[in-house]
This record gives C-alpha cells, sequence and structure tokens, in this order.
C-alpha cells in the first residue's frame, strides 16, 4: 500500500514539474517540423544576413509564387487566344472584304508623302519590332508551342538567343519611338474632319469616301494609343527588367514583367491589324512607306485634303507666292 502511494506521488510531481517547464524554442525543433522558423522564412520580411542590398535578407519570396501563376496562367492562355481571335478576324475580315482597292485609274503622277528620313525611322521601328516580338512569344508561348517540336536542347539554344536579341534591340525600339514621336506629332493632332471618320469608321465597311488629312483618324489612334502610351509602356517596363542594378527588387521586377507581357501582347495585337491595313489590305499603301511616293489617285482617294492642301502648296511654289496658311473652313 506504501509503494502505491509513493507511486502515485512520484506521478503527481513529474506532472507538476512538467506543467511549469517553459515551452520547448523553435531552436529544440526538428528542423524538418520547425513551423516557425519556416513562417518567418516565408514572410517575406527581411531576415538578417550578412550580405548587403536589396532584398538579400529575404529568403524566400511567396509573391513570386504568385507571378509564377500569374504569367504562367491567365497572362499566357487568354493572351494567346486573343492574339488567336486578331488573327481569325483579320483572315475573315480579308476574305469577306477583300483589299480596298482604288476606283479610279493611276494617273502616273506621283506625290511625295515620306522623306527618306521618316521612312528609315519607321523601318527601324518596324523591324525591332518584329525581332522584339517574335523573341518574346517564344519566351511567352515557346516551351508550349516549339519544345515539343525541336527538344529541350534546341529549344534551350533558341531561347538563349531570344533572350539577349530582346534585352539589346529594346533600346533602338525606343529610341525609334521618340523620334518618330517628333517626326509625326504635328499630323497626328486632331481635327474637325476626324469626327466624320469615326461616325463612318472611315468607309472600311461601307466602302464610302471620307476625306482625311495626312493621316486619318484610324492612323492617329494608332499614333497615340499604339505607338505612345502602349510602346512607352512596354519599353518603360522592359527597361526596368533590363537593368536590374537600379535598386529595384524582386517585387518591383515581377510587376514590370506582368505589365510588359500584358501590353506587349496588346501592342501585338494592335500592329497587325495596323500591318494588315498597310500591305495586302490596301491597294497602293506599302508604296507610301517603301518608295516614299504614291499615285495621285491614291492619295486623292485616301487622303484628299492632305491632296488638295499639296495641290495649293504646289501651285503657289510654280506661281512664286507663299502658300496659304490655316486650314479652310470647308475642309474642317
Amino acid at each position: 500500500m506504501k509503494r502505491i502511494l509513493f507511486l502515485a506521488a512520484l506521478f503527481a510531481s513529474a506532472n507538476a514539474i512538467a506543467a511549469e517547464a517553459p515551452p520547448a524554442s523553435a531552436q529544440d525543433q526538428p528542423p524538418h517540423n520547425n513551423v516557425k522558423l519556416w513562417q518567418d522564412v516565408r514572410s517575406g520580411q527581411p531576415q538578417f544576413t550578412t550580405v548587403r542590398g536589396v532584398e538579400t535578407g529575404v529568403l524566400i519570396q511567396s509573391r513570386g509564387e504568385t507571378w509564377r501563376e500569374l504569367r504562367n496562367g491567365p497572362v499566357t492562355l487568354y493572351g494567346g487566344i486573343l492574339l488567336c481571335v486578331v488573327l481569325a478576324a483579320i483572315a475573315i475580315f480579308y476574305k469577306l472584304r477583300g483589299a480596298v482597292k482604288l476606283k479610279a485609274p493611276l494617273t502616273g503622277r506621283k506625290m511625295a508623302r515620306f522623306s527618306y528620313f521618316e521612312r528609315s525611322v519607321h523601318w527601324s521601328m518596324a523591324g525591332s519590332f518584329v525581332i522584339l516580338a517574335l523573341s518574346g512569344l517564344n519566351m511567352l508561348f515557346g516551351k508550349h508551342l516549339l519544345l515539343p517540336l525541336v527538344g529541350h536542347e534546341v529549344f534551350s539554344w533558341l531561347a538563349v538567343l531570344c533572350k539577349n536579341l530582346h534585352n539589346f534591340v529594346g533600346p533602338l525600339f525606343l529610341f525609334s519611338i521618340v523620334v518618330a514621336f517628333f517626326l509625326f506629332v504635328k499630323d497626328n493632332i486632331w481635327r474637325a474632319s476626324d469626327l466624320h471618320w469615326i461616325r463612318t469608321a472611315g468607309g472600311l465597311l461601307s466602302g464610302s469616301h471620307v476625306p482625311a488629312w495626312r493621316f486619318n483618324f484610324g492612323e492617329k489612334f494608332w499614333f497615340w494609343i499604339g505607338l505612345v502610351f502602349v510602346g512607352l509602356t512596354i519599353s518603360i517596363s522592359g527597361f526596368v527588367l533590363d537593368f536590374a542594378n537600379f535598386a529595384q527588387g524582386r517585387s518591383i521586377m515581377q510587376t514590370a514583367n506582368i505589365i510588359h507581357a500584358v501590353f506587349a501582347l496588346m501592342f501585338i495585337c494592335m500592329s497587325l491589324g495596323h500591318i494588315y491595313i498597310g500591305t495586302i489590305g490596301m491597294e497602293g499603301a506599302l508604296d507610301a512607306m517603301r518608295t516614299g511616293y504614291v499615285d495621285e489617285t491614291w492619295a486623292r482617294e485616301h487622303h484628299e485634303l492632305w491632296f488638295e492642301e499639296q495641290q495649293r502648296k504646289t501651285a503657289a511654289r510654280e506661281s512664286g507666292t507663299a502658300p496659304a496658311s490655316g486650314e479652310p473652313a470647308a475642309q474642317s
């Protein structure tokens, strides 16, 4: 009986001591079961490190997983769908509408539309865009489309090539945009005649004649929204990614990457319409940027107000008088 009472008292004492003992610290727990430690690591808050720099104290950035899922999920999926829809819409439109043909025969008399310098800037911008678009699309969709076809070794070389081309050609694209802005901004200012173009959609669907100046509203929309706004957004976000040594951390670069991808897909889709109209979608449009000259018939049918303005200037030069300034009220 005494032995039983002794064991009971000993057991009670052990429980009391255990209850009063402090809890085991995070350091006393096994590494694979240290919940507190890994919560701190994944918190994104800087911890102690002897290496100094932006985010060097953050071992694991959980937001990176969010970025990866967003880039490889909605951006890739819906961006791919949008590209396919735009390409299909252009193909269907061309099948139903066909190219915009000239109604009157060519006169054989040429008008200067773009100078050599203007065309050089345009083709510099167009060439750098093609390189950036193809390399960027490969970086976004290549592992889904090309990798199964060419294999890992070939695709790895192609991916490295695209990455370096993208990084080095990007500044040329931005430089071309800036130069093009100052070259063409004066001809892309709003005019009252643009309202008529908007109401009739430029006659693209009806085939009706809509007078326009050097650039119609569709071209002005491409200039301001596509080239200036979207193009500069792509370029600025691309510079954030290109030059990672200006104290921008991973969080800023991940945000810049999503913005860059989304706006680049928008720019590609918009440029497809611009390329279509400038090539197979409109008879004689490519001649303007290829040779710098257009036939008088083309100028009259697509940019009648600009054609009449150039005619007045030519007549004034031939007569030795200064060209009339201002825009005629009847043509606005």
